[in-house]
């Protein structure tokens, strides 16, 4: 009876299976193929990125525009162009790549989206999500885009593309 309840509701109201907006979670990916090709001395293009990433070409360009404006990672044009990160910057947490497209409600908000929610005045989810926002704060917090391909080069089996091909 819940199942088919949830299959007839809007798009907009059924339950997402994603922590993250598809531009954050294309950007995270992205960032980790970037840093990943750096250690190799390449400097990859966008239409490798997308294509490495399955993301799509255009929605990925806009993304790196956005994050090289930012500061986030840098590109150069031409025949040995790309993009890469600047070494001599510190490396960079997951967190301050989703807070610049999605603003700080995941780390701040209420379980339920009310606006006024707080410890004077809890919603009925309030005390069970403060400890699941707590963690995924210090996640994210923690973790860098470095971080994530020293990881990713350590273990073959993980993944940054969609569908499951091996390395």
């Amino acid at each position: 009876m819940i199942t088919v309840f949830l299959l007839h509701l809007p798009n907009h109201l059924k339950i997402r299976n994603q922590l993250f907006k598809k531009e954050t979670e294309y950007a995270l990916r992205a960032l980790v193929y970037i840093q990943l090709q750096n250690s190799k001395e390449r400097r990859p293009g966008i239409a490798e990125i997308a294509s490495e990433i399955e993301t799509p070409q255009s929605f990925t360009a806009k993304i790196l525009q956005r994050l090289v404006k930012q500061g986030f990672v840098e590109s150069l044009k031409g025949i040995n162009g790309g993009f890469y990160f600047n070494t001599s910057k510190e490396d960079l947490p997951l967190k301050k790549v989703i807070v610049s497209i999605e603003g700080d409600s995941l780390f701040s908000g209420c379980g339920f989206g009310l606006k006024h929610c707080d410890e004077n005045n809890p919603c009925p989810l309030h005390f069970s999500y403060a400890p699941i926002r707590e963690a995924i704060n210090n996640l994210v917090s923690n973790e860098t885009i470095q971080s994530l391909a020293i990881k990713y080069n350590a273990d073959d089996k993980m993944i940054l593309s969609r569908i499951m091909t091996s390395r």
